[in-house]
C-alpha cells in the first residue's frame, strides 16, 4: 500500500539518440570527459568512495535540466525550488536520454497547470531558447566558465550558484555533475557544446 499520495504535473523531454551518439564521439567532448572524470575520481577517492562515473551523457542532460528549471520557474508560476528533476541517461546497450521536470505535492497545489502549459509546442520552444541563451553567460564569468574541476577535485565544470546550482529539493545529485561547457559555448570557448 502506498504511504503517501502525491499530485503533480511535469514535462518529459526525450532526446534523439543519433545526435547524442555523434556528440559523445567528438574529440573535444572526449577531452572534456577526461577532465571531468579525473576530477570525479579524485573527489571519490578523497572520501573513500568507489568512483562510479555517471557518464558524459548524464552530465549534459543534468546540466540541461538545471538550465530548464531556471527557465521554467520564470514562466510557469512555480518557484525553482518547487520543480524537481529526473534524468534518464545511459549510453551503449539499451541507450536512453530524457529529462523529466515535475512538481508534486500531497495537496492540490501540485497541479496548478503551469508546467503542463509549458509543454505546448508554441510555448516550449521559446522558453527553451531563452533558457539556453541565458546559460551562455554567467555573472561569475570568466571565473565560472574557466573553472578547472581537477584543481580542487570538484564534481562540476563550468557551474556555480549564479548560473546552474539549484535547491536541494530540485536536484537529484546535490548540484554535482554539471557543466555549461557541454551544453553551450562559454567565455572559455567551445569545449564540446551540444548546442553549438
Amino acid at each position: 500500500m502506498p504511504c503517501a499520495e502525491l499530485r503533480g504535473e511535469g514535462v518529459f523531454l526525450a532526446f534523439k539518440e543519433e545526435r547524442l551518439d555523434e556528440w559523445e564521439k567528438r574529440p573535444e567532448v572526449l577531452a572534456r570527459e577526461k577532465v571531468l572524470k579525473a576530477a570525479h575520481v579524485t573527489w571519490c577517492l578523497a572520501r573513500g568512495l568507489d568512483p562510479q562515473w555517471p557518464g558524459i551523457r548524464y552530465v549534459l542532460l543534468h546540466t540541461f535540466a538545471h538550465v530548464l528549471i531556471r527557465g521554467f520557474a520564470l514562466e510557469c508560476g512555480y518557484g525553482a525550488s518547487g520543480i524537481a528533476e529526473r534524468v534518464y541517461a545511459r549510453s551503449g546497450k539499451n541507450p536512453m536520454a530524457g529529462i523529466l521536470l515535475y512538481t508534486a505535492a500531497p495537496d492540490s497545489e501540485g497541479t496548478l497547470g503551469g508546467l503542463v502549459s509549458l509543454g505546448r509546442r508554441n510555448r516550449l520552444g521559446p522558453v527553451m531558447e531563452q533558457a539556453v541563451e541565458e546559460a551562455r553567460l554567467c555573472s561569475s564569468d570568466p571565473m565560472c566558465a574557466e573553472h578547472d574541476p581537477c584543481v580542487h577535485g570538484r564534481l562540476h565544470g563550468a557551474a556555480c550558484h549564479a548560473c546552474l546550482f539549484a535547491a536541494e529539493t530540485s536536484c537529484e545529485r546535490g548540484n554535482h555533475y554539471l557543466d555549461r561547457a557541454l551544453l553551450v559555448a562559454t567565455l572559455a570557448g567551445d569545449l564540446g557544446a551540444f548546442l553549438s
